[in-house]
């Protein structure tokens, strides 16, 4: 069966750079950190007191006062980004056969607000007095639902939860779904909202963050000899997908074209990667595979990147096992130096940053590289964006519980 080209003709973000792509954008291009205190609620005592917090955002901008109280922030993200990435296509959505547009929209933790709100109106007021809203407004698929609903998309409408894979594996599965002719237009990404108290603490008690709570725009260090772990970001990343023949049917402007696709699982561990880095390995090789290129063709990686000791440097072995001597020609970066890792959203929005590296032929830089380690060793853009035009680009994901997506997106030509 012969398979469709799909490319990217719209993206929305929210991320702690800022509300919209263009402001996203421009803090990764200037090598701005998006990380500070937490503000969203009372962190004293807290082993980690920093994020990448979602700032100034209005959710009456995308949906009225009353649906705006009953969803989630990760709804309100989503919906929020969809909107923008329909925007930025240029999409009338009444244009498209409904039956042939479909949504695709996962998350690593859901509407994990609503839940605890939910449960502290049951222990103190009582069991009849939790809304109706919540089981809808924390299961994960409600962002697809919703999304669909606001556009009347009525196609295949799905999500994706694999941690902090979901994103690339959303993408890529609506990727897919294109690919064999089952829609022609995909909404797809991820969105997260996690600075509550139980995530943090959680995650303090892994000892997996940061504690650099007194420069915490440097806290995020991927790749540096001194890195002390992940700093928690949240917000949202989606992408407007269609295929070729239907973007160029309306003369759409598109950004670059999906070529691969690669999904693997390392079967070792809860949350860390395999010390050989086996899965992310073979997730780079398949999503090359995929796209039928060959690892010299590949001129930028977003790294997964997380500024955790291990992962950072089991990733920079798996670069090395796939691409050889032309790892040392490559330029990897993680735009987490600058967002904190967003968990499911994480791959929506690195998605974006990849596919406007290829675009504007700017690759944003890992920020706050000082001291090299010797066992992470490639060129990681440090500290300033480059003007470098590339071809190809891979976005990598790699999640707990060892599930690895990679995505390979090819600079559009006609």
């Amino acid at each position: 069966m012969e398979t469709r080209r799909v490319v990217v003709t719209g993206l929305g973000a929210l991320t702690p750079l800022g509300n919209t792509v263009e402001e996203f954008w421009s803090g990764l291009t200037a090598g701005r950190s998006g990380i500070g205190p937490i503000t969203k609620f009372d962190a004293t005592g807290y082993p980690t007191r920093i994020a990448g917090e979602i700032r100034n955002f209005d959710p009456l901008a995308y949906v009225d006062k009353k649906e705006a109280r009953r969803l989630d922030p990760y709804l309100q993200y989503a919906i929020a980004c969809s909107a923008m990435a329909v925007a930025d296509a240029g999409l009338d959505p009444g244009t498209v056969d409904a039956s042939r547009f479909g949504v695709l929209i996962g998350s690593g933790i859901g509407g994990i607000t609503t839940l605890l709100e939910g449960e502290e109106t049951r222990k103190t007021k009582g069991f009849d007095r939790v809304s109706p809203f919540v089981v809808p407004m924390l299961i994960i698929n409600m962002a697809s639902g919703l999304v669909s609903m606001r556009f009347g998309a009525k196609g295949p409408n799905s999500a994706v939860v694999t941690a902090c894979a979901t994103g690339n594996h959303a993408i890529g599965d609506a990727f897919r779904i294109i690919q064999r002719g089952d829609a022609d237009v995909m909404i797809a990404g991820g969105a997260e909202a996690i600075i509550v108290p139980l995530t943090i603490a959680g995650f303090c008690s892994m000892k997996a963050m940061s504690t650099r709570n007194d420069a915490p725009a440097r806290a995020s260090r991927p790749f540096d000899l001194d890195r002390d772990g992940f700093v928690c970001g949240e917000g949202a990343g989606i992408v407007l997908l269609e295929s070729v023949e239907h973007a160029r049917g309306r003369d759409a402007r598109i950004y670059a074209e999906v070529l691969g696709y690669g999904m693997t699982g390392d079967a070792h561990h809860m949350t860390a990667p395999d010390p050989d880095g086996d899965g992310a390995t073979r997730a780079m090789q398949l999503a090359l595979r995929d796209g039928g290129l060959e690892p010299s063709a590949v001129g930028y990686i977003n790294a997964h990147g997380t500024s955790t000791p291990y992962n950072d440097r089991f990733e920079t072995i798996a670069i090395k096992r796939v691409f050889g001597d032309h790892a040392r020609r490559l330029a990897v970066s993680s735009t987490k130096s600058m967002t904190g890792h967003l968990l499911g959203a994480a791959g929506g929005i690195e998605a974006i940053a990849t596919v406007l590296a290829l675009h504007h032929g700017l690759l944003p830089p890992t920020i706050n590289y000082e001291t090299p380690d010797p066992e992470c060793d490639l060129d990681y853009v440090p500290n300033q964006a480059r003007k470098q035009d590339v071809e190809v680009a891979l976005s990598n994901a790699f999640g707990f519980g060892g599930t690895n997506a990679t995505l390979a997106f090819r600079r559009y030509q006609s």
